[in-house]
């Protein structure tokens, strides 16, 4: 998650560089790319989710000169963004993260040795009315990461049943209240659509009975219906996998989230392939065929109190990382 940048970004050729454009920008920006050390001389990278470019413009700074760097985004604008770097060993992809295996597949890459995913949404799309993210502002009711594809907020609200709609709130957003937001969106549908951000706020805040100090009452419910309509969740969890088969041996995976529902998944993905059921001690198996750990934990971090401080957005961060361990040894199952 990201801040708006000052100015126009500038060619940045250096770490300090880095930092003074990125500063208070990009959530855990030293944290994540510190992660993914040490950078191998002929290594390939990824930054699953570009944004507006804190992450790859640092990577970039230290990434040896015989390196690759490859970034995913969804967001025109951050596609847009990214084609201000002329960096040879850089190249952006319009496609969701998602798709890793494919899009590497296509440029002859079967393997790489770091993974980058920076899950949620930037600042610019949050504080740009036109998108719809945000209740702050009024605009039209899009939520869509690529607007160049699926359906916008205000067209599946249209069209979704009641049902659907509680349900979407209800997992997606952790709203207790789902019912009553769905009921009153079914209502209000019968006469006129809901097509704006300002519309929906103030349905659900009519629908909402109590409020969560210092959270506005439609938080839970813009953040479900986003989640839904741009297969969060589905995606991170394909991401994952794939990211995980890419990875060369050493190959490190880091991942910042932003809400709960993204840290279960990403937390106990990593956890499931750091820990290995062992078989019984009185089977005669040797201790080289035992079932070996795919994964090694290396940590999880959380914005430091001046970071929030300085980008309150930060707030709920948490990066994980987790390293690729050597392939298992023949014969055992994985």
């Amino acid at each position: 998650m990201t801040t708006p940048p000052d100015s126009t970004p500038t060619p940045i050729t250096t770490a300090a560089d880095a930092a003074a454009e990125f500063r208070h920008s990009t959530v855990l920006l030293h944290e994540a790319v510190d992660a993914l050390q040490p950078f191998k001389a002929h290594g390939i990278y990824v930054d699953g989710t570009f944004g507006r470019g804190g992450h790859s413009r640092l990577l970039l700074s230290q990434l040896p000169a015989t390196a690759r760097l490859i970034s995913f985004d969804k967001d025109l604008q951050a596609i847009a963004n990214a084609s201000q770097i002329s960096d040879p060993r850089f190249s952006i992809v319009h496609n969701s993260f998602a798709t890793l295996q494919a899009e590497l597949a296509q440029r002859g890459i079967t393997h790489v040795d770091g993974v980058l995913l920076d899950l949620g949404i930037s600042s610019p799309q949050v504080d740009d009315a036109t998108r719809g993210f945000s209740f702050r502002a009024d605009g039209p009711l899009d939520m869509r990461m690529d607007t160049t594809r699926g359906i916008s907020a205000a067209t599946w609200l249209e069209t979704a049943t009641e049902k659907n709609i509680e349900e979407v709130i209800r997992n997606y957003g952790e709203e207790r209240f789902a019912f009553q937001i769905a009921k009153a969106i079914a209502a209000r549908r019968l006469t006129a659509p809901v097509s704006s951000t300002r519309e929906l706020a103030e349905l659900v805040a009519g629908a909402v009975k109590t409020r969560e100090k210092g959270k506005d009452p439609a938080t839970r419910t813009f953040q479900a219906i986003r989640i839904f309509i741009n297969q969060e969740l589905e995606d991170l969890e394909s991401g994952l996998t794939q990211a995980f088969d890419l990875l060369a041996t050493d190959g490190k995976l880091v991942v910042i989230s932003f809400h709960s529902l993204e840290d279960r998944i990403v937390k106990q993905f990593m956890a499931a392939r750091a820990v290995v059921k062992q078989p019984e001690r009185r089977l005669p198996i040797r201790s080289a065929d035992l079932p070996q750990p795919l994964m090694k934990l290396l940590g999880r971090i959380k914005p430091s109190d001046a970071e929030v401080s300085a980008n309150p957005r930060a707030r709920s961060a948490i990066m994980r990382v987790a390293q690729r361990l050597e392939p298992v040894a023949k014969g055992v199952v994985q």
